[in-house]
């Protein structure tokens, strides 16, 4: 019996033995593998810097120069060039092009504000100009006053997060954009924010356009709610909001033709709009 289990433990082994020898392997085939490797590393790396994923900002934002003193020929020329920018975005020009387009206003907030306001003014004066704010918010408003569309250009100089724009500035931003609407559909046109609650939904990145939208929520006696929602020009939700405003018992004491002024009177109806920066109509939108 043991010689018969040893013959077929010997068979096991020649059966398990036989094959292919093994094959020799090059010396430099970790070499060969490192390059590979580097290679994609490289190429990945390069690729990375060039065309980033907008979340690596959160990380490790790119430099940029501080605003710059906006009455340089620099500053003016850049203005005018995102000017240009802002009248051909397809948003705006499908906003225009729109059945009911003739049912809708545009107007420029503050263009028409007093120089000697405007200077002491947040929006208008301390964060006016390249890097910053560096274009009045074009307005698209309801003849009703019951919506209104706001585009706004925010710039690298208004961070807080390096490359994510504040969040207080886009507070901000809406208190301003809301406040026009809701205080527009009050008796005497003249009013202050009385809530404005806010629920910041993503992050807003830097150097782009942002579009408010706004509607009218309530209106009865001194007291008006607005809505309002921050987007991208994607489409992709970034803040949303929802605001109080009250005519004040004093309002006869204001200035309520200043206060039209700064948010933007509407202005008669025009075939073509015109360029704030250079003063002449924008091309027409191609076929």
């Amino acid at each position: 019996m043991s010689s018969t289990i040893l013959r077929r433990i010997l068979a096991n082994a020649r059966l398990y033995s036989t094959g292919p020898p093994p094959v020799a392997r090059s010396p430099y085939r970790h070499l060969r593998t490192l390059a590979l490797g580097g290679s994609v590393a490289i190429t990945g790396y390069t690729l990375g810097s060039v065309y980033p994923h907008p979340y690596i900002t959160f990380i490790s934002p790119r430099p940029a120069p501080a605003p710059p003193d906006p009455e340089t020929p620099q500053s003016i020329a850049y203005t005018a060039a995102l000017e240009q920018s802002l009248q051909t975005l397809p948003l705006l020009t499908s906003l225009r092009a729109q059945p009911d387009a003739h049912e809708w206003y545009e107007t420029r907030p503050y263009v028409n504000y007093a120089e000697q306001l405007r200077v002491n003014s947040l929006t208008a004066g301390a964060l006016r100009g390249p890097g910053k704010l560096a274009l009045p918010p074009l307005v698209r408003a309801k003849r009703d006053e019951s919506e209104a569309v706001v585009i706004v250009h925010v710039g690298r100089g208004v961070c807080g997060h390096d490359g994510i724009i504040h969040g207080g500035l886009l507070a901000t931003i809406l208190d301003e954009s809301l406040a026009r609407t809701a205080i527009i559909n009050l008796p005497d046109k003249i009013g202050v924010t009385a809530n404005l609650s806010i629920n910041y939904r993503a992050p807003t990145f830097a150097d782009q356009f942002i579009v408010v939208r706004i509607s009218l929520v309530d209106k009865a006696g001194r007291k008006s709610k607005v809505f309002g929602k921050v987007e991208d020009l994607k489409g992709n939700l970034l803040v949303e909001a929802h605001a109080t405003f009250v005519q004040p018992k004093y309002a006869h004491l204001l200035k309520s033709k200043a206060v039209q002024q700064m948010m933007g009177d509407p202005e008669p109806t025009k075939s073509t709009p015109v360029l704030l920066s250079e003063g002449m109509p924008p091309p027409p939108p191609k076929a």
